[in-house]
């Protein structure tokens, strides 16, 4: 017997119309996802170098950028400045004294473009110029100079830097020293050379205190001396100004009084001495021309 299968138009074509929106489904789906994988949004700060089929095409954004995958390649460039962390590495100095420095360098990325195809990794090359250059730097400065010369070193370190890193596209800000460490028995020594330094500055400063205060004192004495001087001299002064004064005066006197006044002076005297106990009297020889006078007066009385 022979199986008779029949087929209802209406399935059939409720199948097909199913698959049909399947296949749309699928479709839209493929081409949304093409399209949202190919909107790339692109910062500020940020750079897109796209390789088309393995070519350089340039450099992309910022803002919103449409790049078709599968035959696009992109490198995401950041052009902010940063900064690269050089570990402490061990340099010899002109005088066979091992040191221990670590470092810190900063760039920014100029042209994205090249700072992609013309170095591989940057990070690792510039460490590696960096830290030959440091050897080769400080092989040539004395361990007591080194820590004094740390900007010298700087600049040195940044300027040889730049003129490798230019020709990829990228700028060496800076080159910033941060630690210099010396063998420890040195550190110990510089301490020592510290301390006793200090204590020299401290003598230094406590003797030149003294002689100051010395000087000030002696200083003092002086002019206290000079001032005594000056005023016994100025008291000497008013004293014999004082008996010139009185001598004048008495002078002045003198020249007023008379002979009758003189007389009466001179009995004055003899009468205190004759009251005195002596037996012996000294006159002087103007004596008898003094007393001349009172003979006249003694007649002129008795007539």
């Amino acid at each position: 017997m022979e199986a008779v299968i029949q087929i209802d138009p209406a399935a059939l074509q409720s199948t097909a119309t199913i698959t049909a929106y399947a296949i749309y489904a699928v479709i839209a789906i493929v081409v949304i996802g093409f399209f949202g994988y190919s909107i790339k949004i692109v910062r500020e700060y940020e750079r897109l170098v796209v390789f088309r089929l393995g070519r350089l095409t340039g450099a992309i954004g910022p803002g919103v950028v449409f790049v078709p995958p599968i035959i696009n390649r992109l490198s995401k460039i950041d052009l902010r400045e940063r900064y690269l962390e050089v570990p402490h590495q061990t340099c010899i100095t002109k005088d066979n004294a091992p040191t221990d420095i670590d470092f810190l360098i900063y760039y920014k990325v100029t042209e994205a473009t090249q700072s992609v195809v013309q170095v591989q990794y940057f990070e690792g090359a510039s460490i590696g110029i960096a830290t030959t250059t440091l050897r080769a730097v400080v092989g040539d400065i004395p361990l007591d100079e080194l820590l004094a010369k740390r900007e010298q070193i700087n600049q040195v370190l940044r300027a040889k830097l730049d003129e490798v890193t230019e020709r990829w596209g990228i700028k060496v800000t800076n080159v910033e020293i941060r630690e210099i460490r010396p063998p420890q028995d040195v550190q110990e020594a510089m301490i020592k050379q510290m301390s006793a330094e200090r204590s020299r500055r401290a003598m230094v400063t406590e003797a030149d205190g003294r002689r100051e205060a010395a000087i000030l004192v002696a200083e003092g004495e002086k002019k206290s001396t000079v001032l005594r001087a000056e005023g016994d001299r100025q008291a000497a002064i008013l004293r014999a100004e004082g008996y010139s004064g009185a001598l004048t005066q008495i002078f002045s006197a003198a020249k007023q009084i008379d002979s009758k006044t003189m007389i009466l002076q001179y009995l004055d005297t003899l009468k205190a001495l004759g009251m005195s106990p002596s037996t012996k009297y000294i006159f002087p020889m103007e004596f008898t021309s003094l007393v001349a006078p009172l003979k006249d007066y003694a007649k002129d009385a008795g007539k």
